[in-house]
């Protein structure tokens, strides 16, 4: 099936399902006359509609369901058991794509009784191209199914397959992460400040600091040690700023925010 005949319903009208909206829109190829949402907040369903062209809302998730080819579960996964509550027997068309943090394909299979399912922990960044997905796929999903989700993932960035058991690991690591990155750029920005920089400027220096080095790592293909290394001379201003990061346990404070966001997962699908 191309993308540009898919249907794509959202059970879920939030910020995740807006950025991947427009991702699938803006560089997939589906048409927002394809999308089709549904939330039971009306300024949701509003900002929705307005945001994506061509979109539609309803109250209504049987309504998703019956009209949909995929049906992305955007729900919190404290909801999900509701969402499927909502919903009667799934069409034999339908692929269920799961965006619910630590909710298992096992949990989904009991919900909606379908093997038709694949779980994914998109991030953020898909609103602007740049997304880091990945993906797990239910032993009843079709290949069709794989390369479908697959391409509509990859319109709003990366997508990699992984097994359901790293699942949690990612979503510590890129789903959660965008979050610890903005608070390194604001953190990067009010040192400017402090410095003497105006703020517009700081800001831009430090998000465009971020991104420059992050596209250095997937570019070049060399260990981030090395790049920093490349930076650091003797005695220079580099080394003196990496010297103040350990002694803050710089390191270890991110390995311990991205483990706490996975065990935070894996708690959500025992909820």
């Amino acid at each position: 099936m191309s993308l540009n005949s898919t249907r794509v319903g959202f059970l879920g009208a939030g910020q995740m399902a807006l950025a991947m909206a427009h991702g699938f829109v803006a560089r997939g190829g589906v048409p927002g006359t394809n999308i089709l949402a549904a939330d039971p907040f009306a300024q949701a369903r509003t900002r929705f509609e307005q945001e994506i062209s061509g979109a539609k809302t309803t109250d209504n998730n049987q309504q998703v369901i019956d009209q949909s080819d995929v049906v992305i579960l955007a729900v919190k996964p404290q909801m999900m058991a509701d969402a499927a509550k909502s919903v009667g027997k799934l069409p034999e068309k339908c692929l269920l794509v799961s965006i619910a943090a630590g909710v298992s394909l096992n949990k989904l299979n009991s919900l909606f009784s379908t093997k038709r399912i694949i779980r994914v922990m998109p991030n953020t960044p898909c609103l602007v191209g740049l997304s880091a997905c990945a993906f797990s796929a239910a032993e009843g999903t079709l290949d069709q199914d794989i390369t479908l989700t697959k391409s509509l993932l990859e319109a709003t960035g990366i997508a990699l397959q992984v097994p359901e058991k790293q699942l949690d690991a990612v979503t510590g690591l890129s789903g959660s992460g965008p979050a610890f990155v903005y608070m390194m750029i604001e953190a990067m920005s009010d040192a400017g400040v402090r410095q003497g920089l105006p703020r517009s400027v700081a800001l831009q220096l430090a998000a465009q600091t971020v991104k420059g080095a992050a596209e250095m790592v997937l570019v070049t293909g060399q260990h981030p040690a090395t790049l920093k290394d490349n930076v650091t001379s003797p005695g220079g201003t580099t080394i003196a700023g990496v010297h103040e990061l350990e002694n803050k346990g710089f390191r270890g404070a991110i390995i311990d925010a991205i483990s706490a966001a996975a065990a935070r997962s894996k708690e959500l699908g025992q909820d």
